[in-house]
């Protein structure tokens, strides 16, 4: 059986598909997957042995040339591709009107979530069948779920594995333990002060940890370089692929992040990874993982440093604890 998956954006939401996908791996080795998906995020899907090819859109850049006809000639040609490979199913677990367009493209039947379930109702007008999956459960369930329903199969959720493990990169002269600080994310709201994120890195230093820390704008390149000059050992990665980010962060003893997508990635590693909620209820999207915790900062108040360090400490000794490690 030949399945293709679509979820095309955010890194978060590609990373919170996994788990599913692994799920079928097990159960379902009759089925192979191949997966469409925004073009920046391409690199996210490959770190998953599932996953047989990928199929980039460019949702983001095509609407802003609609009326260019280079937009129109990278559309057709995707609809080709996605028709010549002959898919027995299609998966659309995004849910929204945009991924049912693209899943259309592929010609074969799709399989969503139900009007009650799909985050917009309308994307269910292009379904062939649909499932009811309860809508306040976290995504990363959701989606095994559906996954589940689609493929005839029960996922075991007493069990968590997103079947991904850190790509090689370069890692040459990284070593030591390292905390990778995710300051950057994508909403103002979102962004812990600068100055507790100094404050992070000074209290990780003491705890001989190397900070790590990199930027991808040049506001966030901003900050990578106030927490070096405040905290001198701290390294800022520069602007990279995201194949190599993800590598190091595979490296790293801890990870403290914002809401961003490449915290989600690290819980998915396995890894140590204290997230930092300040705008966002992470009950329904926060990261998950064996090592995974979230501080949500109460109505009028504040996420302190010591307390993010605090709970990076109680991790690291429960992953202590858990492999029998020193």
């Amino acid at each position: 059986m030949k399945v293709l998956i679509v979820k095309t954006s955010s890194m978060g939401d590609v990373i919170h598909t996994f788990p599913a996908v692994e799920d079928a791996r097990l159960v379902r080795p009759d089925v192979s997957f191949d997966w469409c998906v925004e073009e920046a995020f391409a690199g996210i899907v490959t770190l998953h042995p599932a996953i047989d090819r990928i199929h980039t859109v460019a949702i983001r850049r095509w609407r802003k040339a609609l009326l260019d006809g280079g937009t129109w000639r990278e559309a057709a040609a995707l609809r080709r591709t996605l028709r010549e490979c002959r898919y027995d199913l299609v998966i659309d677990a995004q849910g929204l009107l945009k991924s049912a367009l693209v899943a259309r493209q592929a010609g074969a039947p799709i399989a969503g979530f139900d009007r009650s379930s799909a985050r917009e109702p309308s994307a269910t007008l292009f379904y062939d069948v649909t499932y009811a999956v309860p809508r306040d459960l976290h995504a990363i369930e959701r989606t095994r779920r559906l996954f589940g329903l689609a493929l005839g199969y029960r996922p075991d959720l007493s069990r968590l594995d997103s079947g991904i493990v850190p790509p090689p990169g370069n890692l040459a002269g990284i070593a030591g333990k390292i905390a990778f600080l995710l300051h950057g994310t994508s909403r103002e709201d979102k962004k812990w002060p600068v100055q507790d994120w100094i404050e992070t890195a000074r209290l990780l230093v003491e705890r001989e940890m190397t900070p790590f820390t990199t930027w991808s704008n040049e506001r966030e390149k901003a900050a990578a370089e106030a927490i070096a000059n405040a905290v001198p050992s701290t390294i800022v990665v520069p602007k990279s692929p995201l194949a190599d980010i993800a590598a190091i962060i595979g490296r790293s003893t801890l990870v403290v992040g914002a809401d961003t997508g490449l915290t989600h990635l690290a819980s998915a590693f396995g890894l140590p990874t204290v997230a930092v909620f300040l705008a966002t209820e992470p009950g329904l999207t926060g990261p998950r993982g064996p090592y995974a915790s979230t501080l949500l900062a109460a109505p009028g108040e504040r996420v302190t440093p010591a307390e993010v360090v605090g709970e990076a400490e109680r991790l690291l000794e429960l992953g202590r604890t858990s492999t029998g490690r020193d």
